[in-house]
């Protein structure tokens, strides 16, 4: 009987692995890096309220409603092809973003950046199968956790101090063209080092599946951002209406298409799964508070106590230290052991960060940033607990073939209740800004997240009760995981 052959190790892979990285950083970075750019663009090109709320989250918007589409094209004409699409595009957007001339083109640059980055993003876990022989892929996989983390956090701490450093007299500017050359340096080496993966014909793309998700996202989107500027006439509220409407037309459209032997983007059975579905509500609720209190913490930072770039991007050290020691103790410890009540102390210990925030800012009379500092560090404490554990948890119940799709689809979701949360929590602030009460205005968003995790946390009985055990790859890989209060 012959031994097996020896596996034949690609010598270029852990540079491969370093592109794919790479990527997810830009993706991670711009996510959250525009947090702390507010006041500059205000000042340099006469951005309003509405406006600084579309180039934030936008970018969340059009990433979340393209990024099942990205996974299907991948398959359909080879990840590899899509992998340098994705990524020559987002960095001639990203300099497209750094040239900007109004905000009103800075807005448009950033929407095609996010579709770049769904076309992008999906293609890095399959790259790295193909690059990596079974008995080192965990090994690949278990680097994207701490990037992961660190890139969301330390995101608006990056931007701050590259506004503050106002390299070559480029301002703001600056946290766009910084993606310029590693897009450049990433793409040369994948060019001529990752492996070529056919794609699949037989794929169909479901454009039409495709559509109805963009239009959903938009119709949520769109009236949450401009309602306060309008003063939220009816059209506001029936636009959000269908747009619930436009989801679940969707989950039925799935399942059609998947009953004429179709490809639907997404695996139809999931549906059927509530302890799922559950948690697709779950994340929602989790991801919109915690990135809206994130980008109102910067707002007052700046708008509220006069604080530059740089140190309201330091204001959220305090943030990034709870989280990650949360993330640790949940991701080393807590998270195989408990399953589902990991995300219910999370909760529960962010909800108190929250409070203690709250009453810390019931007198501003002689602000400082360290009256904040222990609410900071409780909030980010729960968040990091919970989203450690969040993606396997929520993935509990599924099947195994089923994997790939529902981690797609939380993904998804993820990004477009980040967008969400930009929405609602920026016309909250901003109306309290107008009033010239700031402060109140971070008080507002605490509450409206308040009651966000208080409805996390009811419906929390319902996700699966273990986490999904790991295997040789992750789960699910969040867009952005920055703490948040």
């Amino acid at each position: 009987m012959s031994a097996p052959s020896p596996t034949v190790l690609n010598p270029h892979r852990w540079l491969i692995l370093a592109v794919m990285l790479a990527a997810e950083i830009m993706d991670l970075l711009d996510s959250t890096v525009v947090n702390v750019a507010g006041p500059s663009l205000e000042s340099q090109l006469g951005a309003n309220p509405t406006q600084l709320q579309w180039v934030i989250g936008g970018y969340a918007l059009t990433l979340g409603a393209g990024l099942i589409l990205g996974g299907r094209l991948g398959d359909r004409f080879g990840r590899r092809s899509m992998f340098l699409f994705g990524l020559i595009g987002f960095t001639a957007a990203s300099l497209l973003c750094a040239i900007a001339p109004s905000i009103e083109l800075l807005i448009v640059f950033r929407l095609v950046q996010g579709l770049l980055a769904a076309m992008l993003l999906p293609q890095g876990f399959g790259l790295i199968r193909a690059a990596f022989p079974p008995e080192e892929i965990g090994k690949a996989f278990a680097v994207f956790g701490p990037v992961f983390g660190l890139g969301g956090i330390l995101g608006p701490i990056i931007g701050g101090g590259l506004i503050q450093a106002d390299l070559f007299g480029t301002g703001w500017r600056f946290v766009f063209l910084v993606n310029v050359p590693i897009g450049i340096i990433a793409a040369v080496i994948a060019w001529r080092l990752v492996p070529r993966t056919p794609g699949n014909a037989a794929v169909k793309i479901d454009l039409v599946g495709s559509a109805i998700i963009a239009v959903s996202s938009g119709l949520l989107v769109w009236p949450l951002i401009q309602g306060q500027a309008a003063g939220w006439p009816a059209w506001t509220f029936a636009s959000i209406a269908a747009s619930f409407v436009g989801f679940a037309l969707f989950a039925l459209q799935q399942r059609a298409s998947a009953a004429r032997g179709g490809t639907p983007l997404v695996t139809p059975t999931l549906f059927q799964k509530s302890s799922y579905t559950a948690g697709l509500g779950g994340i929602a609720l989790f991801f919109a508070g915690m990135i809206g209190v994130q980008l109102v913490l910067t707002l007052f930072l700046q708008i509220g106590e006069n604080f530059s770039a740089g140190e309201a991007g330091l204001g959220n050290l305090p943030l990034a230290i709870g989280s990650g020691i949360g993330g640790a103790i949940s991701g080393a410890v807590l998270a195989d052991k408990l399953g589902r009540s990991v995300l219910q102390i999370g909760a529960l210990i962010q909800l108190g960060g929250a409070a203690l925030l709250y009453f810390a800012l019931s007198n501003l009379d002689a602000f400082s940033i360290w009256q904040l500092v222990p609410g900071m560090l409780i909030a980010g404490l729960g968040t990091g607990l919970v989203i450690a554990a969040l993606f396997n948890v929520l993935l509990g119940s599924v099947e195994d073939h089923e994997v790939g799709s529902a981690s797609g689809l939380l993904t998804a979701v993820q990004s477009i209740a980040s967008s969400v949360g930009v929405a609602i929590f920026g016309s909250a602030f901003f109306a309290s800004v107008a009033l010239g009460q700031p402060g109140e205005g971070f008080r507002n968003a605490l509450l409206i997240q308040g009651a966000l995790v208080v409805v996390f946390i009811a419906i929390s009985p319902l996700f699966p009760r273990r986490a999904r055990p790991e295997g040789e790859e992750p789960q699910a890989a969040p867009e952005a995981v920055g703490a948040a209060g």
